[in-house]
């Protein structure tokens, strides 16, 4: 009987325990905000490279991933000729992973099942802290790296002119987790008279894009989404430039990051940033992506220290604690959707 305990009290350890402790680095003299799965000795806000050679990676398939802010299925078609180039650059099968998620894509990256990858700009922090997520590029061109504003958009004939004239209208945020869909507007909102939850009951849509066609469509009366969505939709002939208004611009944010795991053998990684930074946009990609044609280098620790500031404001930090209260809320979302399509 006591040795069957002691087994049960030994299998506890290693579910609850003893996972993190046997994947921490050992001697770590500076974590920061990482999970202890990560250290970060040199104090840039990423996890450092193993220290132990047995834990790095290099597998013969790179598994790829796109944020999945709109349907995958758009960019998995759009990456196809990056992704032959990236085989090509490093000598690996490249494999597109189709994610529905951003908790899919870091669970993902934190399992190990994912290599490379682009992320939207609000789970870029959680994809750092909890995943060990290097960021290391950006997409931009000759001038600079992409930026985006979030907007709040209104149908064109809308009374509405000011974030004020929104109290007690139907507002769609995008989803929990979403920078300019959700965090910014909770962080920057109540300076303009205006405060989600209180003002205003959030709806949850799921997407930019499901935001922005239901204010098109009547079912929301406002939404704050990335300028990018906004620009895409009118560059893909979705909708007509006119057709919406804009009544709230924020100041300037990072647009999505491309991120390798931190345990890549460090060759394979360096080749990787290489065969981004060499990389030369499809006709469709630089369509797409608003006139972008390149990857540029890229900095978590000082690019993205407005988004870490929006998401402290807004009472969602990058930790685990804050990653469980947005899976909470997301699931959430997920559960009043499904019902709402159902009746």
């Amino acid at each position: 009987m006591r040795s069957s305990i002691l087994r049960s009290g030994l299998a506890a350890c290693a579910a609850l325990i003893c996972f993190s402790q046997a994947f921490a680095q050992e001697d770590c003299k500076n974590r920061g905000e990482l999970d202890a799965a990560y250290c970060d000795e040199n104090k840039d806000l990423v996890a450092d490279t193993p220290k132990d050679a047995k834990r790095f990676k290099n597998p013969s398939t790179l598994v790829f991933a796109y944020t999945p802010i709109e349907d995958p299925a758009v960019y998995q078609n759009l990456f196809k000729p990056f992704q032959d180039h990236l085989a090509a650059c490093t000598g690996k099968k490249v494999v597109y992973f189709t994610v529905q998620s951003n908790a899919a894509q870091i669970e993902a990256m934190r399992a190990g099942r994912l290599h490379v990858t682009g992320l939207a700009s609000g789970q870029v922090g959680f994809a750092v802290n909890l995943a060990g997520a290097v960021p290391f590029a950006i997409k931009g061109d000759q001038s600079g790296p992409r930026t985006y504003t979030q907007v709040v958009i209104v149908k064109k004939d809308s009374p509405y002119q000011k974030l004020a004239d929104l109290k007690g209208k139907k507002v769609a945020h995008t989803s929990p987790s979403s920078n300019s869909g959700n965090l910014a507007p909770r962080a920057l909102f109540p300076a303009e008279g205006l405060t989600p939850d209180k003002d205003y009951k959030v709806l949850y849509s799921g997407k930019h894009d499901q935001s922005l066609m239901g204010v098109v469509n009547g079912d929301y009366d406002a939404a704050p989404i990335t300028s990018d969505i906004h620009d895409r939709f009118i560059n893909r002939g979705i909708i007509k430039e006119g057709d919406l208004r804009i009544i709230y611009k924020s100041g300037r944010f990072p647009t999505s990051a491309f991120a390798h795991s931190h345990d890549l053998e460090p060759p394979l990684a360096e080749r990787v940033r290489k065969c981004f930074f060499d990389y030369r946009f499809s006709p469709e990609m630089k369509k797409e992506f608003l006139g972008d044609d390149r990857f540029l280098p890229v900095s978590y620790k000082d690019d993205w220290a407005l988004v870490r500031k929006v998401a402290e404001d807004s009472g969602t930090p990058y930790n685990r604690a804050g990653y469980d209260k947005e899976r909470a809320a997301e699931e959430a979302a997920k559960k009043a959707a499904e019902a709402k399509a159902k009746k």
